[in-house]
């Protein structure tokens, strides 16, 4: 199987998933849409241009216009004309899933406003991939994106993640990698569990796991190369008070049953089942008093 050009791609806009390392790392449906689109644009149009040749796609006399954080509001009147000249215009940022830390998400939402055709061939994505080599559970986490460059809002951004019950993922600077862990070992705690996660899916892929304060140490003194994804594992959120907790069940008890109440506010509030069920049925006894 290869490359298989559509003669007409439908109207619309085409957001493409392209390979965070490995040139490989593409699917066949994205190489479709990138051999038929009417149009192409791209975060960085020297890397779409490397990406095209390597697998053969021809470019012809189809526009490929970059689109990106400096010149989307110039560009972006353009690209919604092509669209509503009824052409197909395929997007790319320069690795990984559009509008993931990308600058596609004024473009996306503009074309949708203007009614347009939105859709995407997805692809590799470097904060999924960190995520499965990181280690750290997977059923629940929260993409951070990047953490702000000066020591006083980082701490201040991550105090903010500091309780959420969830694994952490974050973008990083090479430059900044070990500032930043030794911030989040002194705001989330130096035990919690991590991974650095490095190169991903390149010659050099470099997966480090340990505790925040382990990592910190390790990075301190080396000079880091490269895309970086860090993994935290997740934090523990603070039990709900008494008042709370009784304000909940209450709630509850206004529909439910004590049993149904218990396992309801046991989900919410993430406490365990028995100490929802105990406080619903001493409310529930008062009541009928």
């Amino acid at each position: 199987m290869g490359i298989a050009r559509i003669e007409r791609l439908e109207p619309g806009l085409y957001f493409v998933g392209t390979p965070i390392g490995s040139a490989r790392d593409i699917t066949l449906r994205a190489l479709d849409v990138l051999a038929s689109a009417d149009a192409l644009a791209a975060e960085d149009t020297r890397s779409m241009r490397r990406l095209l040749e390597i697998h053969g796609v021809a470019l012809g006399d189809r526009p490929l216009l970059a689109y990106h954080d400096h010149n989307g509001a110039k560009m972006r009147p353009r690209l919604l004309g092509l669209l509503e000249q009824g052409c197909s215009v395929a997007y790319a940022s320069e690795a990984g899933m559009p509008l993931i830390a990308d600058p596609g998400f004024d473009l996306g939402r503009a074309a949708a406003e203007a009614g347009h055709r939105v859709t995407c061939a997805p692809g590799p994505s470097a904060a999924d991939t960190a995520l499965a080599l990181s280690g750290l559970p997977t059923d629940r986490f929260l993409f951070a994106g990047f953490l702000p460059a000066t020591a006083a809002r980082r701490k201040a951004a991550l105090r903010d993640l500091a309780e959420i019950a969830a694994t952490l993922v974050i973008y990083e600077s090479p430059r900044r990698l070990a500032a930043s862990l030794r911030d989040a070992a002194a705001v989330l705690g130096g035990s919690r569990p991590a991974a650095v996660c490095r190169e991903l899916t390149k010659k050099f892929e470099e997966i480090r796991r340990g505790t925040l304060e382990e990592l910190a140490a390790a990075y301190e003194a080396g000079q880091v190369k490269g895309e970086v994804v860090v993994v935290i594992g997740r934090g523990e959120a603070a039990p709900p008070d008494a008042a709370e907790l009784e304000e909940a069940v209450v709630r509850g008890l206004e529909t439910l049953s004590v049993k149904d109440t218990a396992e309801a506010v046991s989900r919410s509030l993430g406490i365990p089942k028995r100490e929802a069920y105990q406080m619903a049925l001493k409310l529930d006894r008062e009541r009928e008093r």
